[in-house]
């Protein structure tokens, strides 16, 4: 399975991914994919850094040619406040965004 496939799994089933980004492992919680100049990106909420849960969880931008080992957890997460689905970043260039309905 492609990055791109398991991220689209993990956004669909609102569950996590693990992964190592410039040689940090972490724990993410994505919740868009996109492209940018050509390039695709997701848009995710960093749980854990070094195995290390995170107090000031936010939101930030990953490069998908910089994710490696990239894993599908069992762990499901809620969508983030900080999280803006309506954007301007995303307006056109969305490939895939995480579903706010409540059902």
């Amino acid at each position: 399975m492609t990055n791109n496939q398991l991220l689209l799994e993990a956004i669909a089933l609102k569950k996590c991914v693990t992964l190592v980004y410039n040689n940090v492992p972490m724990k993410l919680a994505p919740h868009v994919l996109y492209s940018k100049h050509s390039a695709v990106f997701t848009d995710a909420v960093i749980l854990e850094k070094h195995g290390v849960a995170r107090r000031d969880k936010k939101l930030g931008a990953f490069h998908l040619s910089g994710l490696n080992d990239l894993q599908l957890t069992d762990q499901p997460f809620e969508i983030d406040a900080a999280f803006e689905p309506t954007a301007e970043k995303y307006a056109g260039v969305t490939l895939f965004m995480v579903s706010t309905d409540a059902g």
